[in-house]
């Protein structure tokens, strides 16, 4: 029971540099000033190739993952990356950006992921909530902790050779953390299910993806991760802009801060919420992260009209909080609901749901540049809220798991 807490340390560092690709809005900084060529919409599919693969990549750990030892994938991850951070260095064209940050990074960000979601979460049955906050958060804040390292030494370094420097990096980390990550065995199982015993009356059924897929409690949960996560992105893709109009004489470091404090925050909820899911539940933790969102909006939206800068801050700590409650209680409720036999293959796809919700950020600035209003955004983000409140209140438990 003590020695798994370093299979979790060692599944946060890999998560801490696999999720620097939601770095993209600052690795792709310098790429855009030199090639000016370049059009916002181009770069930022790369960033969309790189959702779109990470998706992929973590179904397709998640199909190998009984197959084939964890160490393997991970050094295929590691050799993903430092072949498309190489790449990318090197880069003239669109078509190597893509090719080697959407494509080759994005899977290797995925096969990295849903491998130490599969592998480390089942050390804690007692703890899906928590534990799975805990390596989220690494994923979460990864990008800001990374995006401030490559900002301090681009002046010196130049982002060429920044890429390769941090493509050996990822190379390093995640195949030598990965040779420590590893699913419990059969007997360690056993003892490890001892605990969860504990705290329930039986064990739940494990369910195929099919079985999963065929679920109404399963597509509720998925539009109420959709609408969340994409209420997120539409508010993350203005943030800056509505800082900007609370009070323009900021300098460009002083608001990269104050939006970096959602990043931050969505850290720090990811335990919290992670916890509260083993202690409160599905139902109560699902709701209370949308009132903490509704709050988050409402607080952001009095601030923008009042010009409050303060007020901007709050909303945006509690806005990082709340979000930081989505990814957490997905890996949760996929394992509490669905079982944890074909756990690596149905997380991985729950977890598409950031193919849908990665629209929330395009959608937001066509609504922004329609109307040169962010009330309108806030408006339809407490639509999606609501809706989302409907789908958690209609989950109910698969009759299959009922007597957990």
């Amino acid at each position: 029971m003590k020695k798994r807490w370093k299979y979790a340390i060692a599944g946060v560092m890999i998560l801490i540099f696999a999720g620097l690709i939601y770095a993209w809005s600052v690795l792709s900084s310098p790429i855009a000033s030199e090639f000016r060529n370049f059009s916002n919409g181009a770069l930022s599919l790369t960033f969309t190739l790189a959702m779109s693969f990470f998706c992929i990549g973590g179904l397709l750990a998640g199909l190998i993952a009984e197959k084939v030892k964890e160490r393997v994938i991970f050094i295929l991850s590691a050799f993903l990356f430092i072949a498309g951070f190489f790449l990318v260095s090197f880069m003239h064209s669109l078509l190597s950006l893509y090719l080697g940050f959407g494509i080759l990074a994005g899977l290797g960000a995925g096969f990295s992921y849903n491998t130490v979601m599969g592998s480390v979460t089942r050390w804690f049955p007692d703890k899906k909530g928590l534990i799975s906050g805990i390596l989220l958060m690494g994923f979460g804040i990864g990008a800001f902790l990374i995006g401030k390292v490559f900002t301090a030494f681009l002046p010196s370094l130049g982002w060429r050779k920044e890429f390769r420097i941090m493509g050996i990096v990822l190379f390093l980390v995640i195949a030598l953390c990965g040779l420590i990550v590893r699913k419990p065995s059969l007997e360690e199982r056993g003892a490890l299910g001892q605990a969860e015993n504990k705290k329930s009356c039986g064990e739940s059924h494990d369910f195929t993806t099919k079985e999963m897929i065929s679920k109404v409690s399963f597509w509720l949960y998925f539009i109420w991760a959709v609408l969340m996560s994409a209420a997120a992105l539409a508010l993350i893709a203005q943030a800056g802009g509505i800082v900007k109009e609370t009070s323009n004489d900021l300098s460009a470091g002083t608001i990269a801060t104050i939006v970096g404090l959602i990043s931050i925050f969505n850290g720090i909820g990811r335990v919290i919420f992670g916890g509260l899911y083993d202690r409160m539940g599905q139902k109560k933790t699902m709701l209370l992260n949308n009132g903490l969102y509704l709050v988050s909006v409402l607080i952001t939206m009095v601030g923008l009209n009042g010009r409050s800068l303060s007020l901007i801050v709050l909303g945006f700590i509690f806005f990082g909080l709340s979000y930081g409650g989505v990814t957490p209680t997905n890996s949760a409720f996929i394992m509490d609901f669905f079982g944890v036999k074909n756990y690596p293959v149905n997380f991985s796809i729950i977890n598409l749901n950031l193919l849908f919700a990665s629209f929330g950020g395009t959608l937001a600035g066509m609504i922004y540049d329609k109307n040169g209003s962010y009330m309108a955004i806030f408006i339809i983000m407490i639509i999606a809220i609501a809706i989302s409140t409907g789908a958690a209140l209609f989950i109910k438990r698969p009759k299959a798991a009922e007597n957990k």
